[in-house]
């Protein structure tokens, strides 16, 4: 047993400046491939990498874990949240970042595809394609309107002559749809084994 998977080990650790960079250095691919994944960019995916690992750091104290698996467990949350933020407000929230002050390195091409490649996002977005065809006219019109132009509940029921129940209805079963499909190709252990591979 290592220092750091002894009980309370990893908690000093990470308070220590050389136990949060041996896990950065240890998950941070695993994160990104985790992030990319879920946002199908790799320039968002990297920067929502760089403030799940900002967040991580201000929060490190906090950490209860014990173990590498709960470490990482502790990270994927705080990605989770993160990409959640970022969805649901359609930016970025940077303020760790800022807070910190860490510079974001810029991506350069080479860069982003080799993030898409390792996280297999070619086969995501092939495979959405696929699926989004496959969705009757009305949920797909209706994720469109809701999801691809921002419309609010009330603007799709408007535009497509239902009502706002039946928009957000179509909407989530779209999108239900659309999830079970992916969850496959976008889970944890597909991860996993992209960030573990060449």
């Amino acid at each position: 047993m290592t220092r750091s998977d002894d009980e309370g080990g990893l908690r000093v650790a990470l308070c220590e400046p050389g136990g949060f960079v041996a896990l950065y250095r240890r998950e941070s691919e695993l994160v990104l491939t985790f992030c990319a994944r879920r946002v199908l960019d790799a320039e968002t995916a990297l920067d929502i990498t760089a403030e799940t690992f900002a967040q991580a750091f201000r929060g490190r104290a906090s950490f209860r874990g014990t173990t590498r698996a709960q470490a990482r467990a502790w990270l994927l949350t705080i990605a989770r949240r993160q990409i959640a933020r970022y969805l649901r407000r359609g930016a970025l929230d940077r303020r760790a970042l800022r807070r910190l002050a860490i510079q974001m390195p810029q991506l350069d091409p080479d860069q982003a595809e080799e993030i898409e490649r390792r996280a297999g996002l070619q086969a995501i977005r092939a495979e959405l394609g696929e699926q989004l065809a496959r969705l009757n006219a009305d949920q797909r019109d209706a994720l469109r309107l809701r999801v691809v132009e921002q419309r609010s509940y009330a603007e799709v029921a408007c535009s497509l002559g239902i009502t706002e129940a039946t928009a957000r209805a179509r909407v989530s079963r779209a999108l239900r749809a659309l999830s079970a499909a992916l969850e496959p190709k976008t889970s944890l252990n597909a991860a996993e084994e992209s960030w573990t591979s060449p």
